[in-house]
């Protein structure tokens, strides 16, 4: 998982791509399990009448507050000094800002071929969320790529997607997400960027503390995006959005989202490539440019897309997985290419002389 706008990964997904080091099994990230798991809770149990209010409240503050420990987090002298590499962070921001929606866009051909009006607005968010950065990291170390890189890139991508990720959703989705309206742009604001930026305020004062307690406040991370998963897929349930998908369309979409995903791996690798970055940092590019944050991007389909949240960030939890399941595999390679081709075997020593007198000389 993302810890977010700001750290765009949770802790449980630092620790898995840790486990990715093994070659012998793909990995699965188990937050998505308990994501899964409580989409299944919220098919058989969703919260209804009063409890559909409270959950929701809750659901609000709990984003907020998520949105506050970003802020929070954020070192702003360490994203100044990553200014530096502004063609490899520009190049990050082009790739998940620019063509990721263009991709996105140009998806809607395969509508209702292969995927449902729905599923696509689905499809189309993911491509306007910001990347992660705590996965990027990971698999940059484990390439033998630039890690400083990745971990700037990650985080311009997150601030940015704060305030670009909803104008892209409401200049390209259009009245069709969630009613996108000025009273939505000022529900984002309120809800996402003012906690943001109070974070960035009282960091002077609270930044030890929340060092100090990151495992604790990465609980509160996860269970927070679990409580909004929770309260999108109780309205879709209640309100019947599920029946509109099949297990065909499940299928057209995991397919769908393959192809962007290979796309994406490849323009990141060989387009850094033409632009002459070095080898360190078109692994930085790839892996911080291909990749999609689930943690930021699911509190915020709950604010632009209301009730239709649960068909929204559907892509976005599928991309994820497989986006870290794909990732493992190429981080690994890349690893190996450095790697010195093995040595050939060494003949056999010489052996012993003898000299005149029969005597044995060792060989020089």
């Amino acid at each position: 998982m993302d810890r977010g706008p700001v750290t765009a990964t949770t802790t449980s997904e630092w620790s898995t791509v840790k486990r990715l080091r093994r070659p012998s099994r793909m990995p699965i990230d188990p937050y998505v399990l308990l994501l899964l798991a409580t989409v299944g809770l919220a098919a058989a149990l969703p919260a209804r009448g009063t409890a559909a209010h409270v959950v929701s409240g809750a659901s609000t503050a709990a984003i907020a507050f998520l949105f506050f420990l970003y802020g929070a987090r954020l070192s702003t002298r360490e994203a100044l000094d990553g200014l530096r590499h502004w063609r490899l962070h520009g190049t990050v921001l082009a790739c998940t800002f620019l063509v990721f929606p263009l991709l996105g866009l140009a998806a809607r051909g395969l509508v209702p071929v292969l995927l449902t009006q729905p599923l696509y607005q689905g499809l189309l968010f993911l491509t306007l969320v910001p990347s992660t950065i705590q996965s990027s990291i990971a698999f940059t170390s484990i390439a033998r790529g630039n890690v400083p890189a990745a971990i700037c890139a990650g985080s311009f991508s997150s601030l940015v997607g704060i305030v670009l990720t909803p104008l892209l959703a409401a200049a390209l989705l259009g009245g069709s997400g969630g009613g996108f309206s000025a009273h939505s742009l000022v529900t984002i604001v309120l809800q996402l960027l003012v906690p943001f930026l109070a974070g960035q305020v009282l960091r002077p004062f609270i930044g030890r503390f929340v060092a100090r307690h990151k495992k604790v406040l990465g609980l509160v991370d996860r269970g927070s995006i679990l409580l909004v998963v929770y309260t999108a897929f109780s309205e879709g349930m209640v309100r019947g959005i599920w029946h509109q998908v099949s297990a065909v369309r499940l299928g057209g979409l995991l397919v769908v989202e393959a192809a962007l995903l290979a796309v994406m791996l490849a323009l990141t690798w060989y387009g850094a490539r033409a632009l002459r970055f070095g080898r360190e940092d078109r692994i930085a590019i790839q892996f911080a440019g291909s990749k999609k944050s689930l943690a930021s991007g699911l509190p915020m389909a709950s604010v632009l897309f209301g009730a239709h949240a649960s068909l929204a960030v559907l892509p976005l939890m599928l991309f994820h997985q497989m986006q870290l399941m794909v990732c493992a595999v190429i981080a690994k390679r890349r690893a190996h290419d450095l790697d010195p081709a093995p040595d050939v075997t060494p003949a056999a020593p010489a052996a012993p002389s003898r000299n005149a007198a029969g005597t044995a000389t060792p060989p020089r």
